[in-house]
């Protein structure tokens, strides 16, 4: 098994449930007391929020490259990002790195496809709904992603910041984003992409009214087959 290579954070809640899955699924394949390889390198999230809310991305990617560096000379063979904001600097993140990267939109759009949906809604923080590197990376693999309204994306990424991102998940709150999925359905989408990495934790494939792509847990499962592979 090639060591995975977790750099997170951001936030811890994503952070932890990228441990459990993996170590899940490393039990579920090998069976035993089997668990993922893995290498963390889990990030200040108030230093990550203050570079997003100041537009300092390059600061954040030269940061993050650093930390990259660290974990491919720690052993990593493999390297993720537990985040679906932070990818915006994924190019500047992994300059000059020998070990691969497996970008989260593209096991996403993976997983989306080989299903037979076409147009996702994506529920997101508004950097990922609003900015091009990731519907655009959705886009180029052959989907036609939606986003919401501007009310609507404004709302879900204050649940996201002021709530999830603490470990706080609010009925009204999930309420609130089941609404949302359901006006992106509404609006054409034939599923949903749970584009950030905190949104599982209040939608799910029970609640939502529409078929479920949960980044988190998908980029988990395509990056323990790279590890076995």
């Amino acid at each position: 098994m090639k060591t995975i290579g977790i750099l997170g954070g951001m936030s811890a809640a994503s952070t932890a449930l990228y441990y459990q899955r993996l170590n899940a699924k490393a039990r579920e394949r090998l069976g035993g007391l089997h668990q993922a390889e893995l290498l963390i390198r889990s990030l200040d999230f108030a230093v990550i929020e203050e570079m997003q809310a100041q537009g300092g991305w390059d600061a954040a990617g030269a940061l993050l490259h650093r930390e990259a560096q660290m974990l491919q000379d720690g052993g990593a063979k493999l390297l993720i990002l537990a985040t679906n904001t932070m990818h915006k600097v994924a190019e500047r993140m992994t300059l000059d790195l020998s070990i691969p990267f497996l970008h989260i939109a593209d096991a996403t759009a993976a997983a989306i496809l080989q299903a037979g949906h076409k147009r996702p809604g994506v529920l997101a923080t508004a950097y990922t709904m609003e900015q091009d590197f990731y519907t655009g990376r959705l886009r180029e693999a052959g989907l036609d992603p939606l986003v919401p309204e501007a009310e609507d994306r404004a709302e879900a990424h204050r649940i996201i910041y002021e709530e999830l991102c603490h470990d706080v998940v609010r009925d009204e709150s999930r309420a609130r984003l089941v609404e949302i999925a359901g006006r992106l359905g509404a609006a054409g989408a034939d599923c949903l992409i749970l584009g950030c990495t905190e949104v599982g934790m209040a939608l799910t494939a029970e609640n939502a009214p529409l078929p479920v792509y949960d980044t988190a847990l998908i980029h988990c499962d395509t990056a323990l087959e790279v590890a076995l592979s």
